[in-house]
């Protein structure tokens, strides 16, 4: 900092965090730099709401993501939010499918029910969708297929003007037992580009956020998208052996393990 600038001793816990701590003063007011980087985040986390998801760019990553075609041929939908500033002021055409939608989903479907549908939604962050999406598929793809149980998937989708409970929907047309949905998060200061994962196990509409999971804060400078497609093949799996998900799934993806030596005995019962 320059000598005009009156240092703050907090300010060595900024290696630590994104958060604006310890910016200094100068005189009673913040530092220029500390004033234009505040300028930049807020016109960055606007730019996130509102610049519109380049979708071919996205279905190419996806196809590139999605090669072996696993999660089969991706489908393009949109929900009842005709435009951003519809969507922005009516939450609940967002969790709507078109009507469109709805009908060529219907022709998708099968009479036997899938284990998983996966449904990316734009939300309230293209940037998180854009530059995430596709890298996470590619890991859940590569787990799926390398895991013991033979999943059965339904066919990718991807969702504009939409908002997390759109995946109940598109779940149920789709006769999946689980959805799993990406979704662009509400942008930070510090975060523009976050994407979310939500989890729920018996998809239909009319569901609340207790009956999901949520993997949040994914991003090159947050969650990486290996360490999140670990915890959520984790949270499909055991979904899937007590069939329910929400507050009544844990993810104990980091609680350490203690093996018993010599059978069930221990200390407690020598």
């Amino acid at each position: 900092m320059s000598d005009l600038v009156t240092d703050n001793v907090w300010r060595r816990l900024r290696r630590y965090t994104d958060a604006r701590i310890g910016l200094g003063r100068a005189g009673i007011s913040l530092p220029t730099s500390e004033l234009l980087a505040f300028q930049l985040a807020h016109a960055q986390a606007r730019d996130a709401v509102h610049l519109p998801l380049d979708v071919p760019k996205l279905m190419a990553d996806l196809d590139e993501a999605n090669s072996g075609g696993t999660m089969g041929k991706t489908v393009e939908l949109h929900s009842e939010a005709v435009d951003r500033i519809t969507y922005l002021q009516r939450p609940d055409l967002g969790r709507q499918l078109s009507a469109e939608g709805r009908a060529r989903l219907q022709t998708l479907a099968t009479t036997e029910p899938c284990d998983l549908a996966v449904v990316i939604v734009d939300g309230l962050s293209s940037f998180g969708v854009q530059n995430n999406a596709a890298a996470l598929v590619k890991h859940l793809v590569a787990e799926l297929d390398q895991d013991g149980r033979n999943w059965r998937l339904a066919p990718l989708t991807v969702v504009q003007q939409g908002r997390v409970a759109i995946g109940d929907e598109i779940g149920l047309l789709l006769n999946a037992r689980m959805v799993v949905v990406l979704i662009g998060e509400r942008p930070g200061l510090s975060s523009p580009d976050s994407l979310g994962v939500y989890l729920t196990f018996g998809p239909e509409p009319g569901l609340n956020d207790a009956r999901r999971n949520c993997i949040s804060n994914i991003r090159p400078a947050g969650l990486s998208v290996e360490e999140a497609s670990r915890r959520l093949l984790y949270l499909i799996r055991e979904a899937d052996r007590l069939k329910l998900s929400g507050i009544g799934l844990k993810d104990r993806t980091d609680d350490t393990v203690i093996d018993a030596p010599g059978g069930d005995r221990n200390f407690l019962t020598d």
